[in-house]
């Protein structure tokens, strides 16, 4: 399992949407890796979440390690109910 400190500052590159185009900003930073990682998975289109980075320092994590980052025991915040 990967351990990271979900307090760090994360920078999130976002994946292109099916047919080439992205709605939004392709790269945003974040204060802190949960947040990073709260908007990934319950904000960002699925479409865009295939093929998108989150970048911890010199770590970058790739969509399926960016779900189960998310959805590790440690992560801090309140998951959104599905």
């Amino acid at each position: 399992m990967i351990q990271i400190d979900y307090s760090s500052p994360a920078g999130f590159f976002a994946g292109r949407r099916v047919g080439g185009s992205t709605s939004g900003p392709r790269y945003k930073r974040f204060d802190n890796t949960a947040e990073a990682l709260r908007f990934a998975i319950e904000e960002l289109p699925c479409s865009q979440l295939r093929g998108a980075v989150l970048e911890i320092g010199d770590t970058r994590f790739e969509s399926n390690e960016i779900r189960s980052l998310y959805d590790a025991v440690h992560y801090p915040l309140p998951r959104k109910e599905t």
